[in-house]
């Protein structure tokens, strides 16, 4: 078309047919400086991507404010900082699965050494057969609580991975109670305690039946084992428009004041723990709680014991 104009500039006169000549001219050089400063700034866009991915950086958006190449920049920076955040969390599994396995293993560490050396006394020919039958027992009850163990971290590691899909049922806090108490039931009945329960009504609330009896039970758990013999554990509860309270008061030590900060951490073992306490129980009912939208907090109570407050809101809080 720029041929066939100049020509018939020329047609026409050849003054008119320079006139067109110098501005194909004009219009080739305009192109070309035009052309190499686009692909100038796309060069300088590429080395600063090569900058970003090899050195960290940030992308300078600044330096593209307008035109297509502005778009193009920050479309490229959502896709950095979205690589960025993906690398983030890779890292953080990646520290959560190193430090999940360290913890298993220090955990189990212990029953297995144990259990190493009663099959050691069992081979031994030395051991008394009073001693013999003492074993299995001890041996069972070591299986018991790594089988425990072993069940509870993993129900930690689900929580911590968000692979558990909580029911959204209108939970019965009776049932709650009753299913809950059911399972502490036989040690506290060992240990000469006793469990009241006292409730104003038919209190419900919306949640996960299974899951919910999971984190009570681990509350009077640790309850029962921080109270002497014949103590007792008090549970009620209540309901308001927005929110269902379930209260459990036990009659022991209470909370050492350098533990209420941390009561709810993993692996964290209280001054007043006992031996067997691992610190895992009440970090599982807190997560489990959460995910309910639900809070829980534990206090002192002035004539002694501790008092934990659970808490199910109707509305996201």
């Amino acid at each position: 078309m720029l041929i066939a104009g100049v020509a018939g500039g020329f047609v026409i006169s050849p003054a008119a047919g320079l006139c067109m000549a110098l501005c194909v001219l004009i219009s080739a050089i305009y192109h070309l400086w035009t052309a190499s400063q686009r692909y100038r700034r796309i060069s300088e866009l590429t080395d600063h991507l090569d900058r970003v991915l090899h050195q960290h950086k940030n992308l300078p958006l600044e330096e593209y404010q307008e035109g297509e190449l502005a778009v193009l920049a920050t479309e490229l920076q959502k896709l950095l900082v979205r690589l960025e955040e993906q690398a983030s969390l890779l890292q953080r599994d990646k520290t959560f699965l190193g430090d999940l396995i360290a913890d298993i293993s220090h955990q189990l560490r212990t029953p297995m050494t144990s259990l190493r050396l009663y099959t050691t006394l069992l081979q031994d020919p030395r051991t008394s057969e009073d001693k013999r039958k003492k074993i299995p027992y001890d041996i069972s009850r070591l299986l018991d609580r790594m089988e425990w163990l072993i069940e509870t971290l993993l129900k930690l590691s689900k929580l911590d991975s968000g692979t558990v899909h909580f029911r959204q049922d209108t939970v019965s806090v009776e049932q709650l109670i009753r299913q809950a108490a059911q399972l502490v039931e036989i040690p506290m009945e060992l240990r000469g305690q006793e469990l009241s329960i006292r409730l104003e009504g038919d209190e419900t609330y919306t949640g996960d039946l299974s899951w919910s009896v999971e984190a009570v039970s681990n509350i009077l758990k640790n309850c029962m084992e921080h109270m002497e013999t014949g103590g007792s554990i008090e549970i009620a509860a209540s309901e308001t428009p927005i929110y269902t309270e379930i209260t459990i008061r036990d009659h022991g030590l209470g909370i050492d004041q350098n533990d209420a900060e941390h009561l709810f951490e993993r692996f964290y073992r209280g001054h007043n723990a006992t031996s067997s306490s691992i610190g895992i129980g009440l970090a599982l009912a807190r997560m489990i709680i959460k995910e309910q939208n639900g809070t829980i907090r534990v206090e002192n109570v002035k004539d002694g014991g501790a008092l934990f407050t659970i808490r199910f809101y109707r509305e996201v809080v």
